[in-house]
This record gives structure tokens, sequence and C-alpha cells, in this order.
């Protein structure tokens, strides 16, 4: 199963290094990646395959959302399916 995982914030050194460390712990691989920085402010939006996620899903999401709390950023994971059903017009 995709899924999407989305980072907003403040930019600083390490941050997809961080997101992408705690993904790769649970077994979760990232297919595809974009990101950019608007002045100071740091957005990255991640397909990933948690297929083999190694913990459940709704777990993994909490454990995100936790380290970016813990980061001061934004950091969400979404199904696919369901992101991409909140995004049509």
């Amino acid at each position: 199963m995709k899924a999407i995982v989305t980072v907003v914030g403040k930019d600083r050194v390490g941050i997809i290094a961080s997101v992408c460390v705690k993904l790769a712990e649970y077994n979760v691989n990232v297919l595809d990646i974009t990101q950019t920085v608007l002045q100071d402010y740091f957005t990255m939006m991640m397909v990933v395959d948690v297929s083999a996620c190694t913990i459940p899903v709704a777990d993994l999401v909490v454990l995100l959302e936790n380290q970016g709390k813990d980061m001061g950023l934004s950091i969400r994971l979404q199904r696919e399916d369901i992101f991409e059903a909140m995004h049509r017009i």
C-alpha cells in the first residue's frame, strides 16, 4: 500500500535524513520524494510503500507526528487513496 508523507516547517540541516531514518526503522520504502525551501520554510512530499511496515500504519502515523513535534515540524502520513480523495476538485 502506498502512502503520502508531508513535512512542513522551518528549514534546518537533517530534516530529510531524520524522516528517512525513522521510515527505514520500520521497513517503509521511499518511492519518490520532492522537497523545496521557500525562503526559510522547508516543504517535502514523499510517496512511500508501507506494505512491509513492521508496525501498524496507525502507530507509524503517531510516531511521525510525535517526531515532527520534537523537531518543530508538521509530519503527516496518509494513505494514498485518502490523500487523493481529499485533493480532488
